[in-house]
């Protein structure tokens, strides 16, 4: 896991590279290939990181781990585009009009500019990701065998060598399907909150802040997460409990209408904040050699933030788009606190 940590950051660097050279040439299909390239050591990381802090100590405190490094990524989330925008995207107030009101040789000249202005900051962000790489890769981090701290106790010791397939837990494959509809649900509450209050013909001047809204809405559940649990609710009870509140939630969007509506989506952030720290560990547990297998298809769940807005965007062509965000959201929130109830310990 220190090793695919570390090749992770290596690969995400050489993404980062990629996307800050290819922009600088104006070369579309090479900038994408950059981004698809970061997002594939991301993957790697991912399955990695939430893996290792999964087990690094015992597996019914996980969530709270995993909780710590969430409010991580949720700050880093929030300032890295204030960064971002004053680093690439200063001198740029009125750039689209500046480009249509040009000649063509000032056009080029403005665009060329741009391209420039992103170049050194994500060649520095190369830089920075292979120096993580190398940090973990010589840390004193521990080695951990995860079939040895995660064993199928469903087996004797003579035949945990050979194991079962992976096929034979069932509490893995729910989870995949739990975190396809976690990670969906929860970029419908974020990114596609915008989408949502214009439908209600909400001014752009409001609804460009409602992700942050989502945002704020995410840390506090986070906290609350990382103080209760494990100590006062264990991470099952406390998945149970976020997925019937994110149920009530999405209820009440669609039973109100314009802000209060919003308000609702917006406090989605709250009950989704526990579930992906909750899910994992809950998904892997007693995999044994599978483990690592495991964790991979977990992170290729993700795909459910990809594919549900993408459904959302289709359904509210044909239907109120309230109605839209309930048809996908509640059977998805019911589905989770089923899990969070029964699912996680399903056995064949």
């Amino acid at each position: 896991m220190k090793r695919g940590m570390a090749i992770g950051f290596v690969v995400m660097a050489g993404g980062a590279a990629m996307f800050g050279h290819f922009t600088a040439l104006r070369w579309y299909p090479g900038a994408l290939t950059g981004l698809f390239t970061i997002g594939a050591g991301l993957s790697l990381l991912q399955t990695a990181s939430n893996l290792y802090m999964s087990i690094i100590g015992p597996i019914e405190s996980a969530a709270r781990r995993i909780a710590i490094m969430g409010i991580c990524s949720k700050v880093a989330g929030f300032l890295a585009p204030f960064v971002f925008g004053a680093i690439v995207l200063r001198g740029l107030d009125n750039f689209d009009a500046r480009v249509k009101a040009a000649d063509p040789q000032a056009r080029e000249a403005l665009l060329n500019g741009f391209a420039a202005q992103v170049y050194w900051p994500y060649m520095i962000m190369a830089g920075l990701l292979l120096a993580m790489a190398i940090w973990i890769a010589r840390s004193n981090l521990p080695d951990i065998a995860a079939a040895e701290v995660n064993p199928d106790h469903s087996l004797g010791a003579s035949e945990r060598v050979r194991g079962r397939s992976i096929f034979s837990f069932p509490h893995l494959w729910f989870g995949v399907v739990c975190l396809f509809l976690y990670v969906g649900v929860e970029v419908m509450a974020g990114d596609a909150i915008g989408i949502y209050g214009d439908s209600f013909g909400l001014p752009l001047s409001q609804t460009r802040f409602l992700t942050s809204a989502t945002l704020f809405a995410m840390l506090a559940g986070y906290v609350l997460g990382v103080a209760l649990t494990p100590r006062f609710i264990s991470q099952q009870s406390y998945l149970a409990l976020s997925g019937m509140l994110g149920a009530l939630l999405a209820l009440g969007a669609y039973g109100n209408a314009g802000y209060t509506s919003v308000g609702f989506i917006a406090a989605l952030g709250f009950a989704n904040a526990m579930m992906w720290p909750a899910i994992f560990p809950l998904a892997i547990r007693g995999l044994g050699r599978h483990t690592e297998t495991g964790a991979a298809l977990l992170i290729m769940a993700i795909a459910g933030g990809a594919l549900m807005p993408w459904g959302f965007a289709l359904l509210k062509q044909v239907v109120d788009f309230q109605l839209a965000y309930l048809a996908l959201a509640l059977p998805s929130y019911l589905f989770i606190a089923w899990y969070g109830l029964a699912g996680y310990q399903a056995v064949r």
